[in-house]
């Protein structure tokens, strides 16, 4: 079934479909939106008190709706219902952790940040599900399934996952000294976390599964099955060897679980972990970002051709004036744009191009 926000969604999922089996469709996959022609619409007034940008169900329904109105979604971008991510219904604050929530974002307080880490038994770490935020867990996403039938997918969102959960509960500092410390009860620790995502996402997926006819999450793209981004933010501080050592085991029951995944290879510093991450045979696709301030993911160009000479699926965020030279020397298979346009023509017309300037080299 088509949606009222994205007309061609039932071809669009064909080339979903398509993509994550590394298939070649006649062009890259590409995610291009621009503002929607016609469209001239005033957003929901901005409620005052911070904590209402996250947490007012009604602000969150009408910004939502809003930006699908407003949105011309080309390619295989597609209207997605989404709250954003500021972790205040993440598995860190499912454990205990208060959120500070800001204007853009939200910051965790740890919980078990004093004393050596083997002193805090990780069987005593465990989600309330009698508490508030566990509430807004499930109610979130059962909004999200309300607002979106017919006209969007809605969204499992962002609930944390390999480290960065560890590292919100522990602190980033008291987590590196864990792992010269205790390497070994950091691992075990991350695994049991490990477990509990996975029947988070379990719960977050009988809410939204049905009506998504598959998943997506913060992350824009979309799956006939149980998808999601995976990604450690922490280890851009962290060697290969230690990353190796004590976070691949999470990565590789997660990639196990899913049916779809992505990598979100986020910042330079994280590069050095792509050798590992190619190891795992069930991760099918790479996000290569190198991270504020830093030139565009084409700059790295060794990386890219790296991740496609493996034959894994490959999403870079460029400018749409970047389109036509990375196309020069990509694949097209298996390759995923994200890119926006001024204009709902300009958007229709660089997909026209991308067709062209698209060729498979294997």
């Amino acid at each position: 079934m088509d949606l009222l926000y994205k007309p061609d969604w039932e071809t669009t999922k064909q080339n979903y479909l398509a993509w994550w089996e590394h298939e070649y469709f006649g062009r890259c996959a590409i995610s291009v939106t621009a503002p929607r022609a016609g469209a001239a619409l005033q957003p929901p007034p901005l409620p005052e008190k911070v904590e209402d940008r996250w947490l007012d169900f009604g602000y969150l329904a009408a910004t939502n709706e809003y930006r699908m109105k407003s949105t011309y979604y080309g390619g295989e971008a597609f209207p997605q219902w989404h709250p954003g991510h500021p972790g205040n219904a993440g598995h860190s604050a499912l454990l205990g952790c208060r959120i500070t929530l800001m204007e853009n974002t939200g910051w965790a307080d740890t919980i078990i940040g004093d004393g050596d880490l083997v002193s805090h038994d990780y069987n005593t770490i465990r989600i309330d599900k009698d508490g508030d935020e566990w509430k807004f867990f499930r109610s979130v996403r059962e909004l999200a399934v309300r607002e979106s039938r017919g006209k969007c997918i809605p969204s499992n969102l962002a609930f944390g996952g390999c480290g960065d959960t560890l590292a919100a509960i522990r602190g980033s500092v008291n987590l590196l000294t864990d792992l010269i410390d205790c390497p070994g009860y950091v691992r075990e620790f991350d695994q049991y976390l490990m477990r509990q995502w996975i029947e988070l996402y379990e719960a977050s997926y009988a809410i939204t599964g049905e009506c998504a006819g598959g998943s997506t999450c913060w992350f824009a793209l979309w799956s006939p099955g149980k998808f999601y981004a995976a990604q450690n933010d922490f280890a851009y501080m962290i060697s290969a060897e230690m990353f190796n050592e004590t976070f691949l085991p999470s990565l590789e029951m997660q990639t196990a679980y899913l049916d779809h995944t992505v990598y979100h290879v986020d910042g330079v510093e994280n590069f050095r972990h792509i050798d590992a991450l190619l190891g795992l045979g069930r991760l099918q696709a790479y996000q290569i970002a190198p991270g504020a301030g830093k030139p565009s993911p084409l700059y790295y160009m060794d990386t890219l051709k790296k991740v496609q000479g493996h034959k894994r699926n490959l999403h870079i965020s460029i400018p749409a004036d970047e389109v036509e030279q990375a196309l020069g020397v990509l694949s097209a298979r298996g390759l995923m744009i994200n890119t926006q346009c001024g204009s709902e023509g300009e958007a229709r017309d660089l997909i026209k191009c991308v067709e062209k300037w698209s060729v498979d080299r294997g």
